[in-house]
């Protein structure tokens, strides 16, 4: 998979409230904070992923026409997921496809992060509860493979705020 494209998506990249987390030119991850704010409608992904995500902020009044979503065959060749903090802290961590151990980041409530690709894992900080969207058909077990999580130290973690990394492996942005 590519890196989040800069084209069409200019003034979202650098908004301070996001963050594209990638290796060797992969996106990983995309983190919204809580504290985005951007006026009509911000696509966050790129069209070829298979799970879209946008953010999208209208004044009182504004009227989006009534639609439905045709019914269309699409194959998806792997999962994304979609994460919506409501409250708590929770670590993220991040490693690329060969199962490395890459960074990590704290979400907090009314963060979102999309997981894009290579491995992630979790360790919940406070007491947290989360959405989690994701493609379907569920397909069981066989779409995940597990592996043994990276273990940091956790006076580290917790004198880290928004978005600061705990740790970079060469080639992380």
């Amino acid at each position: 998979m590519e890196a989040l494209p800069i084209t069409g998506n200019a003034e979202v990249v650098h908004d301070s409230n996001f963050e594209v987390v990638s290796f060797e030119g992969e996106t990983l991850a995309m983190i919204i904070r809580d504290s985005f704010s951007r006026s009509g409608v911000s696509f966050f992904t790129p069209k070829e992923f298979p799970q879209q995500l946008a953010y999208m902020e209208h004044p009182a009044g504004k009227v989006i026409d009534a639609h439905l979503h045709c019914k269309l065959v699409r194959q998806i060749e792997w999962t994304q997921e979609v994460l919506f903090v409501k409250r708590g802290r929770v670590l993220v961590k991040f490693y690329t496809p060969d199962k490395d151990y890459l960074s990590s980041r704290v979400l907090y409530a009314g963060d979102v992060i999309l997981l894009a690709s290579g491995g992630h894992g979790f360790e919940i900080l406070e007491d947290a509860s989360f959405f989690e969207v994701k493609q379907g058909p569920y397909m069981g077990e066989q779409e995940k493979l597990r592996f043994a999580s990276a273990n940091l130290s956790r006076c580290s973690e917790a004198s880290n705020g928004p978005g600061v990394e705990l740790e970079v492996k060469d080639g992380a942005r």
